[in-house]
């Protein structure tokens, strides 16, 4: 990564009054996220590339930083802030609140990353009772500056002074309904004013002050309110959803304000420049006549769709239309875009590199190749692999019997069922109980962030496109209908009504489709996507949507896999799974786990393996399993020849075996008081007591049972080559490595070693064919990590078992901890995501590391890999591509996002070399 040479950015050793930190919007550029966030730097961007850009500047994330570590501002800051307002009052001609034709101005925040709605915004700073009057004849619109002022106090007073926002809209609905009318814009001059009124009284019954007079005040409160929302419970609960670094900070950005809410010839929207729920170009967006910003995306006043525009104001929309080409072009890729339209004048408030659905990314990515906007490198870095995840899951079967009840806009696909639930806290409440839901509101808010985590999907009746429903459903990939108006929905009474009259209440089961918008009463069935048959060789790429989408994500496999280095192989025990896997794109078996071959009608010859009370009953017992594990071993060659198979040699405790020992006393007991036989239950019973173990995951297992057990690993060992010798007898190309399990020490893994190699070579002599069998192990343990020099000396190749490795660094049963204290861990910051599900480098991490280095020191051509489900896990296949391992293994659906991912490492990774 290079480094920051910023001047203005305080680097270490640097004093704090020496930084600068305030920039003019005609100061910084895109590339200034760090510093200037994103809103502020694309701002600037804008500015730079000529468009119509509100004036104003960009207090840095560096004074939030100094602001959360201290708890006050930079002492240089006021003064910077001071001369920077100066100059925005010279270029406007006007001054901050001044009593005739005053400047007001938004204090917005804005974050490296995009965090939709989780932080504060304040709009109209600088109206007061006496520069409301002037607002109102500067517009020649009381209506205006009323409503101007109303919003100010209502925001102010619930974002800066905490008052609780539930006052400020009791009293709006209760002015609506002493006029008689339904929605704020019926409201007229006189009844906004009663109205800020009574705003004032209750800012001063709640915070025992009036509401400041001084613009300079509010500008500084609302300031110092941006920076405390960094660390609101919202925004923090959204980082880490998002695993955004909690160290950051905000940018503030203050700008002077265009007011969309000056009559049919003003407006306000928001504009893609294609569309981020299917990623198809056109025109799409929201817009929505006298109004401003906040009543789009809080979505409660539907828009009108962005095209309406061209009727209603040609002029703004062509400039509008040139603008959004030349920000894709630009940018080179999609861009969510605000504006206003004041009396005619389009000002342009925001741009960023909008958020997009699974299907959108992969269908821009190719789009823009082909456009030559950007190249084959460049696309990976446009999708991931959460996102190919997202589109290998089921959807609706269009065919089946279904009840549909709605339709509203399709704001983020996918198909979601579960229980009707009305607000956040029942979302979370039955989630964590196991019920999965869906949270349906007339319109979500940033408080209702928990709940839409916890659902399974979202539905509102209010909202399209851009309002915070569909915004941050999009973000998480989480499935989302918005602006269903012909539904009804009662939070108060937790009930929908939909047409006909059907009343939907809490706890009935409802089915959205994200799709297509559909909604449906009751559970509908699901199919498979058609990206899994695309994989599973049943789907080709073709003409219609469907097939549309299949040939983007074929594309970009294709991508990935000429670009990566790291294999990709399956954790598969039979050949039903290793065939599915090899249709996916697996190089090769990495796991083969052989406990779950001795389950099932195997368990009884496997009982009496452990019963056995002599040598000759053992070898008796290991004589019948020997045929079935090469039956098995032959089928997995075939499945897979040409390619590896990395077999491990039984792990699991023997008791895993046997019959629970609850059941089995049960048993036992009810024979004994019937008087029936009960001779070979007894045994049972005695071996599961003697087999007994506190912590069976630490106990008699891998490497152990094959050094205590006589015979137990030759014969795994001698199937294995049996098998391989059938296979390569009959021309096939057999590749089996053998892998032992639970290595702690150099000298374990040489006594098997040495018992394996006898048998291998007996079977060489027995059936005349020669035979390369790799042997290694895998490790697991702190300990074989931290002596993987000497361990290599007897391995030909180490598959790394981050399960297990992770439980043994850490201390965890991983079936116990996970239900017990993880989710107070993630709530708490402890984890960012669990050490199960991404690898934890600073821990696990450094001894994979360690590991590989010091076991290719021993043996350089050593070959590297890893078995545990870490090796699907997108963030983790980037540590262990930089980490130099060979290969990594997964389950076979986690194959193809493994594959992409390893794509998109060495493109990371190159992009990095090259910088």
């Amino acid at each position: 990564m290079s480094e920051n040479k910023d001047p203005h950015v305080a680097q270490s050793g640097t004093s704090v009054e020496s930084v600068k930190f305030v920039y003019d919007f005609t100061e910084g550029n895109k590339d200034l996220k760090d510093l200037l966030g994103g809103k502020g730097a694309n701002l600037a961007e804008m500015t730079n590339l000529g468009l119509p850009v509100p004036p104003g500047f960009t207090i840095t994330t560096e004074a939030c930083k100094v602001y959360l570590d201290s708890g006050e501002e930079p002492a240089a800051l006021r003064d910077e802030v001071s001369a920077h307002l100066d100059a925005l009052e010279q270029r406007m001609g006007k001054k901050l609140g001044q009593a005739d034709d005053p400047l007001l101005v938004s204090v917005r925040s804005g974050a490296k990353f995009s965090m939709p709605g989780m932080m504060d915004t304040v709009l109209n700073i600088g109206l007061s009772d006496k520069s409301v009057q002037g607002l109102a004849e500067q517009a020649g619109d009381d209506r205006f500056a009323w409503d101007s002022y109303r919003r100010l106090i209502q925001m102010f007073g619930k974002t800066v002074l905490g008052v609780d926002g539930e006052l400020f809209e009791d009293a709006i609905e209760a002015a609506k309904a002493a006029k008689k009318v339904t929605v704020d814009t019926e409201l007229e001059a006189a009844d906004l004013k009663k109205l800020v009124t009574k705003f004032k009284k209750i800012v001063k019954t709640e915070c025992g002050r009036d509401f400041p007079q001084d613009p300079r005040e509010q500008m500084d409160l609302a300031i110092k309110a941006v920076f405390d929302s960094w660390n609101g419970d919202r925004a923090k609960l959204y980082r880490r959803q998002e695993r955004i670094p909690h160290d950051l900070g905000t940018a503030v950005n203050v700008c002077s304000m265009v007011f969309g809410n000056l009559g049919p010839d003003s407006g306000t929207g928001v504009a893609f420049t294609r569309d981020p729920a299917s990623g198809h170009q056109g025109v799409y967006g929201d817009y929505l006549q006298n109004a401003q910003g906040e009543d789009v995306v809080a979505g409660i006043r539907n828009t009108v769709p962005l095209a309406e525009l061209e009727r209603i104001d040609k002029k703004s929309y062509d400039q509008l239309m040139q603008i959004m080409e030349t920000l894709e072009n630009h940018y080179k890729d999609l861009c969510d875009i605000e504006f206003t339209i004041e009396r005619g004048r389009l000002w342009m408030l925001q741009t960023r590199v909008g958020k997009r659905t699974a299907g959108a990314a992969f269908r821009i990515a190719t789009q823009l190749v082909d456009q030559g906007l950007i190249d084959e490198a460049e696309a990976l870095t446009r999708v991931n692999g959460a996102q190919l995840a997202q589109l290998m899951f089921p959807r609706f079967d269009e065919s089946a019997k279904v009840e549909q009840v709605g339709r509203g806009i399709a704001a983020s696909p996918g198909a979601a069922v579960g229980k009707a639930v009305f607000d956040s806290y029942t979302a979370v409440k039955w989630s964590r109980s196991g019920e999965k839901v869906i949270l349906i509101r007339r319109e979500t808010n940033p408080d209702d962030l928990d709940g839409m985590i916890a659902a399974e999907g979202i539905l509102t009746s209010r909202g399209g496109k851009t309002s915070h429903a569909a915004v941050v459903a999009r973000g998480m990939g989480k499935t989302c209908v918005c602006g269903a108006e012909e539904l009804e929905v009662d939070t108060k009474r937790r009930r929908m009504t939909v047409p006909g009259g059907h009343v939907v209440e809490e706890g009935d089961v409802v089915s959205i489709d994200g799709s297509s918008g559909k909604v449906y009463l009751g559970e509908v069935p699901v199919v498979p996507s058609p990206v899994v048959e695309y994989f599973e060789g049943r789907m080709h790429p073709g003409a219609d949507d469907a097939d549309e989408l299949v040939e983007a994500v074929h594309r970009m496999m294709a991508f990935a896999d000429r670009k990566r280095r790291l294999r990709v192989r399956a954790n598969a025990d039979n050949a039903e799974d290793a065939l599915r896997a090899r249709r996916f794109g697996a190089q090769g078996i990495g796991l083969c786990r052989t406990e779950h071959m001795f389950l099932g009608d195997r368990r009884e010859l496997v009982e009496r393996l452990i019963l056995a009370d002599t040598q000759e009953e053992r070898e008796e017992s290991l004589k019948a399993l020997l045929p079935l594990q090469k039956k098995d071993f032959v089928e997995l060659f075939e499945a897979m020849d040409g390619l590896p198979v990395t077999i491990r040699l039984l792990d699991p405790p023997l008791h895993e075996f046997l019959p629970d020992i609850t059941e089995l006393s049960v048993r036992v007991a009810l024979a004994e008081s019937r008087q029936e036989p009960h001779e070979n239950e007894l045994r049972l019973l005695q071996a599961v007591h003697r087999l007994h173990e506190q912590n069976p995951m630490l106990g008699l297992r891998g490497v152990r049972l094959g050094l205590v057990i006589p015979g137990l690993f030759t014969m795994q060992v001698r199937a294995i080559a049996e098998a391989a010798a059938e296979r390569r007898n009959a021309k096939g190309d057999p590749r089996a490595e053998i892998m032992i399990p639970l290595v702690g020490t150099v000298q374990e893994l040489e006594i098997v070693r040495e018992e394996a190699d006898k048998v291998i070579a007996e079977v060489e002599e027995a059936t005349g064919t020669r035979l390369k069998l790799a042997i290694g192990t895998m490790i697991e343990l702190p300990r074989a990590a931290l002596t993987a020099g000497q361990i290599a000396e007897a391995a030909e190749f180490f598959s790394f078992g981050t399960n297990d490795l992770t439980q043994t660094v850490w201390g965890f049963s991983r079936d116990d901890v996970e239900a017990s204290f993880f989710t107070a861990y993630l709530e708490k910051g402890i984890f960012g995501v669990s050490p199960f599900e991404t690898i934890d480098k600073d821990g696990v991490g450094s001894l994979v590391e360690s590991a590989a280095k010091a076991g290719r020191a021993t043996r350089p051509d050593l070959k590297l890999g890893v078995c545990g489900e870490h090796g699907g896990d997108p963030e983790s296949v980037h540590f262990f591509h930089e980490v130099g391992l060979d290969y990594v293994s997964c389950s076979p659906f986690r194959i193809p996002v493994a594959r992409l991912e390893a794509g998109r490492a060495a493109v990371t990774a190159a992009g990095s070399d090259h910088r």
